[in-house]
């Protein structure tokens, strides 16, 4: 939750790794370090970006899982709320004063689903993902039970190959049936193509954007023709938020990383060729990591490892570096190979995590930093939220 930090109560080096006030060079380490600056270049460039092109941008909270993060978002970018992935993380960002929040996911269990049907008691918006007909019915009860309405988004697998229904047919049932179900409204339509985000060419995420684009304009079609035009049409994510977003049937983004801007998302090309962490995004999130040995003449040992990140994606690049290389990690430790000993003992270096969402949710905190000073600590709201 959103909650003012005392930070007189909390204890550089064991509760938090910095304090408002401090030098960055002062930052305990490994620690997750935000440059402001870069930050709220890309929350703003995204936010203008979505208004000159019409569209609603619903931010992913799951990337972040920071209220602090997502307010800025919503104050800068003119974000409309967020997504999130799991029932615990939507209530994080309600609780935190999040007034439209989607769990662009299914929610089965039934406990799940009576949290769920109690978000809109705190103020929030809530829409919810459907892939199932005989969901309906479970989510429409709930909503009945605490006299509050859940909205519905019905999902299309548009390439993804994970949750979703595939057939027009499919996306009519199911809307029909959240419309005539008590305590439920039928929104629209999730169609968020996954598996493409990070093919490396511009081209290459256009041809599966397209399939998925004629999906999707099929299915509004199958539901005008029922009288249940979507109110929204979302998805979209940073490698391709520019094909939906000229589609003619999407109305609404869901980017994510964007803001961060990890090693793999880099490394896609926008449609120049160049990498968009070269000039469409700019690197903001860094794990801050410390040289703690070299008696190897050769190699550098940095205490961020396995624990302090995840390499799912690749391992981490060193910012702003070209004569050394983060080459290998273990739990507690990382090894930079560094041939012309460039590196001392205490020196610190900005590393680019391969993929941003699961390398916040293994730390507590966010230290943003400007001009060499910590200007602000964040908590890490939702981190471990993933029931």
């Amino acid at each position: 939750m959103n909650v003012q930090t005392n930070f007189e109560e909390l204890e550089v080096g064991y509760d938090i790794p910095a304090v408002p006030g401090m030098a960055e060079g002062d930052i305990q380490t490994p620690a997750l370090v935000l440059d402001l600056d870069a930050l709220e270049r890309n929350i703003k460039k995204m936010g203008d970006y979505a208004k000159a092109h019409g569209m609603r941008h619903r931010v992913h909270g799951k990337m972040h899982k920071s209220v602090d993060v997502a307010k800025l978002q919503e104050t800068l970018g003119g974000a409309v709320g967020v997504c999130c992935q799991k029932v615990s993380e939507a209530e994080v960002f309600a609780r935190g004063g999040i007034k439209d929040v989607l769990v662009s996911n299914q929610v089965r269990d039934p406990q799940k689903i009576d949290r769920l049907a109690r978000l809109p008691k705190l103020g929030a918006r809530t829409i919810v993902c459907v892939d199932d007909i005989d969901n309906v019915a479970d989510l429409s009860a709930a909503a009945q039970k605490h006299g509050t309405e859940i909205e519905v988004f019905v999902e299309i697998d548009c390439g993804a190959g994970r949750c979703g229904v595939t057939t027009t047919q499919d996306v009519v049932a199911i809307a029909k049936s959240v419309d005539a179900a008590e305590g439920l409204k039928f929104s629209g339509i999730q169609a968020y193509q996954g598996a493409m985000q990070h093919l490396d060419t511009y081209e290459a995420r256009k041809e599966k954007l397209d399939i998925a684009i004629e999906m999707v304009e099929n299915a509004v079609q199958g539901l005008k023709a029922v009288g249940l035009e979507p109110e929204l049409v979302s998805g979209g994510g940073t490698g391709s938020y520019y094909f939906e977003s000229n589609s003619g049937v999407f109305n609404e983004l869901q980017c994510g990383s964007y803001a961060f801007m990890d090693a793999d998302y880099g490394r896609i090309l926008d449609k120049d060729g160049n990498r968009i962490d070269q000039g469409e995004w700019e690197n903001a999130f860094f794990l801050l990591t410390q040289v703690m040995s070299h008696a190897k003449s050769d190699k550098a040992i940095v205490d961020a490892g396995l624990k302090a990140q995840s390499v799912d994606s690749g391992l981490p690049f060193i910012f702003g570096r070209d004569d050394v290389e983060y080459v290998k990690c273990s739990d507690e430790h990382g090894v930079v190979a560094d041939p012309e000993g460039a590196l001392k003992v205490g020196e610190k270096l900005r590393l680019v995590p391969g993929h941003c969402d699961p390398t916040a949710n293994v730390h507590d905190w966010y230290v943003g930093v400007r001009g060499g000073k910590v200007e602000t600590v964040w908590p890490v709201s939702a981190r471990g939220k993933a029931y």
